[in-house]
């Protein structure tokens, strides 16, 4: 089986609501996809209907093959949400060893400990626990069932660097042994370091699917900043120059789609430039330009 995830035309209303609006998904096993998008994209509605928490009002969900209702199916999957409620009054170790005990084929404890960084912690009680050390336990608390796949609501909220470092590290590791993660975040850096796929939800429909950097190169704009002596009037003459910002002391930052033309033309004008930069379009800036286009089309960007 190389789908661990598959959305046949899902449609989820909510009253006169619509979150997810005729959705076709397929998530590949042993994939990191990430899954973005402004509130309200319908993104906790995907996932609820992957955790089998709730029902389709119309089309199918399949997770590993079959129904995510199915108590054999939940068994396989491990989820991070952003709040956890557990018994602050236990100590790490006791709240894994509770959790364990719900799966078939756990993993030891020690290895939840050691993949989440809390093997220090592990006789400390929860309500001790700092907010990064409670953002590690929930994700001990994801694998120590030894999940198939694996959903992580920002996961690294709260988290110091090191914190991250660890948490990353441990995926990976999970990753090599076949686990699928979908990663929902508003931390883009981490989707275009990370995420092997990058599927961008808006209004219920997916408006790219691609990797990150093919959904980066579809908005297709650049940046480019110089200092010059050139006027105002001068600097919006330039060909290619689709904005322009002024700044002090002549700084300007340009918005184009050809940035060497508008490179070509500034340095005939003003051989003299200064402090010339010219960088490509960001994950941001994709995601906020595919985000706020008015007529919503489902586009595929090959990877």
């Amino acid at each position: 089986m190389n789908d661990m995830v598959c959305f046949e035309d899902v449609s989820q209303r909510f009253g006169t609501l619509t979150a997810l609006n005729d959705l076709s998904l397929e998530l590949k096993a042993g994939q990191l996809s990430a899954l973005i998008g402004p509130n309200g994209a319908g993104k906790t509605t995907a996932i609820d209907l992957m955790l089998g928490l709730n029902t389709p009002s119309q089309g199918t969900v399949r997770v590993m093959g079959v129904d995510p209702r199915l108590a054999r199916t939940r068994q396989g999957i491990g989820a991070m949400l952003q709040e956890v409620n557990v018994p602050a009054g236990l100590s790490v170790r006791e709240l894994l060893t509770l959790y364990a005990a719900l799966y078939p084929r756990p993993m030891t404890l020690d290895r939840a400990l050691t993949l989440s960084g809390l093997a220090e912690q592990a006789k400390q009680r929860v309500s001790s626990l700092s907010g990064g050390q409670k953002r590690r336990l929930s994700f001990a608390l994801a694998v120590v069932g030894q999940p198939k796949l694996l959903l992580l609501d920002e996961p690294t909220v709260a988290m110091d660097v090191q914190g991250r470092a660890a948490f990353w590290q441990g995926i990976a590791e999970l990753r090599s042994e076949g686990c699928t993660v979908l990663l929902t975040t508003h931390l883009l850096e981490e989707v275009d370091r990370a995420a092997d796929r990058l599927i961008v939800l808006n209004k219920g429909r997916i408006v790219a699917d691609g990797t990150p950097g093919s959904v980066r190169e579809r908005v297709g704009v650049s940046r480019v900043r110089f200092v010059s002596q050139l006027s105002a009037v001068q600097l919006r003459a330039l060909p290619g120059a689709d904005s322009v910002e002024m700044g002090r002391d002549g700084l300007a930052t340009f918005s184009t789609r050809t940035p060497e033309l508008l490179v070509r033309a500034a340095l005939d004008a003003a051989p003299d430039l200064g402090s010339l930069e010219v960088t490509r379009a960001s994950l941001e800036d994709a995601f906020l330009s595919l985000t706020a286009e008015s007529v919503i089309n489902e586009v595929t960007v090959s990877a």
